[in-house]
């Protein structure tokens, strides 16, 4: 862990109500929370309305998308939205891109993906900063004198680059201010990644790394058993794919087989049942608020410079959130200032 004190977020999926973003998103002001991001799923409502709602919100929370990707969205689209959350939030936005899951299903071409990023991320750059210069790009370029229409607000923002790949994650190190493993609670995940974008930022020449961030689905609740249950159903959606991402635990295959067999014939909560317990915890944050804070400290001691607890909190989203602030963080906090 740095030797900055830890920092944490909220993920949300684009899945509410316009006064819900709007109360969750106070609510995680309130309990001072860094961050509050909203994810880009494919097939889910975009994220730039509900940042918009959370903006008008909140005076101090960090916003943005957690991720855009620039195979979908183009990066001068992904440059004026980001800049509408900018102004709209006075100053408080990032931006996070990813290369994106399940794309080959729509026909697009992801070849060269970590590269494509770079080029991504080199675009939307250049045009809040009004530089006319150009990019160069093989996927994503700018011509010369190129510009966005409406100014920036600020010349840049904060870049989040999620990955679960060497290859980004060396590109990550060279040019993000933070890197995300999205569908991870897992210690030795973190300081795999925390070498793999020191090294990115050694060959660059960069002085600083980018924080590391880890977050995944969470579901705390006084009722272990249930969070717990609930948990192992929202992890079952993603296990198949992030399982086998992940370099420092060993799943059998066969066990991803039969979950995703069953999955796919029988839905979630049949998924559920072929994940143990020491699975679950390397994928989620499920238990009571004093294992969630555990499973927390593990995290930040083990190189993850923030947590972001993702969707859906708990058992439902107000008490998951209210539970997350008044009783994790606080705990979390503690054990840091009493070292």
């Amino acid at each position: 862990m740095s030797t900055a004190a830890p920092r944490f977020g909220l993920g949300f999926q684009s899945d509410k109500q316009t006064s819900d973003y709007e109360r969750l998103a106070a609510a995680a002001e309130h309990y001072r929370f860094d961050v509050v991001s909203v994810y880009a799923d494919l097939y889910f409502q975009p994220p730039l309305p509900a940042l918009l709602a959370m903006a008008r919100a909140t005076s101090q929370v960090a916003l943005g998308p957690a991720c855009l990707n620039p195979f979908t969205i183009h990066p001068v689209e992904i440059a004026g939205q980001v800049t509408a959350l900018d102004v709209a939030s006075q100053g408080r936005a990032y931006l996070g891109l990813a290369r994106g899951s399940w794309l080959s299903d729509l026909g697009i071409d992801q070849t060269g993906a970590p590269e494509a990023v770079a080029e991504a991320a080199a675009v939307v750059a250049a045009l809040l900063k009004g530089d006319v210069s150009g990019v160069p790009g093989r996927r994503f370029f700018l011509p010369a004198g190129a510009t966005l229409r409406q100014p920036a607000l600020r010349p840049s923002v904060p870049l989040l680059i999620g990955t679960w790949g060497p290859r980004l994650a060396a590109i990550a190190g060279a040019i993000a201010d933070e890197v995300k493993i999205g569908g991870s609670a897992n210690p030795d995940m973190a300081a795999l990644m925390r070498r793999w974008t020191g090294a990115g930022a050694l060959t660059a020449g960069r002085a600083t790394k980018p924080g590391i961030v880890v977050g995944a689905v969470t579901v705390v609740d006084e009722d272990a058993q249930l969070a717990r249950s609930r948990a192992r159903r929202e992890v079952a959606l993603y296990l198949d794919v992030v399982g086998r991402l992940d370099p420092t635990v060993e799943i059998p295959q066969e066990l991803l087989a039969d979950m995703g067999r069953a999955l796919r014939e029988s839905g979630p909560d049949e998924a559920a049942r072929f994940i143990p317990d020491a699975v679950l915890d390397r994928f989620a944050f499920a238990g009571t608020p004093a294992t969630v804070a555990e499973q927390a400290i593990s995290l930040l001691e083990g190189g993850a410079d923030r947590v972001e607890f993702g969707t859906p909190h708990g058992l439902t989203d107000d008490g998951g959130v209210e539970l997350l602030g008044a009783k994790v963080l606080p705990a979390v906090r503690e054990h840091f200032e009493g070292q």
